[in-house]
């Protein structure tokens, strides 16, 4: 049962499904049902957000995000931790509702989970943003996999903004995530590739056109977000997916490694790996999942693995270097 609360905080801070919708954000998207099924993703945060913004407890949550169909329950639990996020910030960075759900029910997805976070920093002050990501100390690939926070965020400005950060390009400011100010531009390019992926419907060359009108220095990491979306999302056929593969180029290490990731992200859930992530895999990496989630177990890395760069980025580096051969050509 909702509390009178919770439904006001759902009122105030909850877009509407049609706000999420191609056609509202006026998307260049031909309605199809495989954009349909694209939408359904952005829709199935907001279900996760309601819910998590406006319920009495955890399991209460828990059990609305259990009767989600598996291809969409981690996009639900970004939603939720969404909503704890912001919950957690009103309560003066005491609250412990985002530790809990990423630590508990979560932990399957804490890929989703970690992007989630970014999703509630595009909604809070910068000051606030220090407060957000819980300490997950035991939990599998913390902090390394915490950059998917600054990834969510450029997502969705991204997906809210266009005007400003994909039609005019402007880069978003700078900030200090795990300490690393320079790093943050290209988590967020990540997050902004795997937006222009829903923003264009899946379309190929469309989404190779708009990742050509950015500066060249962020091609690549706009190449490995496009890469990771068609991957985990779906919405291409193995056709268009190859039309992806040759418009990358010299990019095509980057699309592979986002590709790669995905993989690995669905696998983990286990909740079963959707069609169209083993057809992407394929196609982007020439690898099936099972090898693809190899690769990435084979590449990981540790906290202290870092250095110059992120922990995060030397792992991203070890798979693209681990596909770079079998990929070029």
């Amino acid at each position: 049962m909702p509390t009178l609360l919770g439904s006001i905080r759902r009122l105030l801070l909850t877009p509407s499904m049609a706000d999420v919708t191609f056609e509202v954000r006026g998307f260049p998207v031909t309605p199809t049902d495989a954009t349909r099924r694209l939408e359904a993703i952005p829709q199935s945060v907001i279900c996760g957000f309601e819910w998590g913004i406006d319920a009495r407890s955890q399991w209460e949550v828990e059990r609305r995000l259990d009767l989600v169909d598996p291809e969409f329950r981690g996009f639900a639990y970004e939603g939720a931790t969404m909503a704890f996020t912001v919950l957690d910030a009103m309560a003066g960075g005491r609250g412990h509702k985002t530790r809990d759900l990423l630590m508990g029910p979560g932990q399957p997805h804490i890929f989703l989970t970690y992007i989630g976070v970014g999703f509630a920093m595009a909604r809070l002050p910068r000051p606030l943003w220090k407060k957000v990501m819980p300490d997950l100390t035991g939990s599998d690939y913390y902090p390394v996999m915490t950059w998917l926070a600054v990834d969510g965020y450029a997502f969705d400005r991204a997906y809210f903004d266009t005007r400003r950060y994909v039609d005019e390009q402007r880069p978003l400011a700078p900030y200090p995530w795990e300490g690393d100010a320079d790093y943050f531009p290209r988590a967020a390019d990540q997050g902004i590739g795997r937006a222009l992926w829903f923003i264009h419907g899946g379309d190929p060359l469309a989404v190779a056109a708009g990742i050509r009108r950015f500066a060249a220095h962020r091609h690549a990491d706009l190449w490995s977000g496009a890469g990771l979306a068609a991957t985990f999302a779906g919405g291409a056929t193995a056709e268009a997916l190859r039309v992806l593969r040759d418009e990358a180029g010299e990019y095509r290490p980057e699309v592979a490694q986002g590709s790669v990731f995905a993989a690995k992200a669905r696998h983990y859930a286990g909740l079963g790996v959707p069609a169209h992530t083993e057809t992407a895999a394929a196609v982007l990496t020439g690898l099936t999942v099972e090898d693809a989630v190899a690769l990435a177990d084979a590449t990981a890395v540790t906290p202290k693995d870092g250095g110059r760069l992120p922990a995060y980025e030397l792992w991203r580096g070890n798979v693209r270097e681990r596909l770079a051969a079998t990929v070029a050509a």
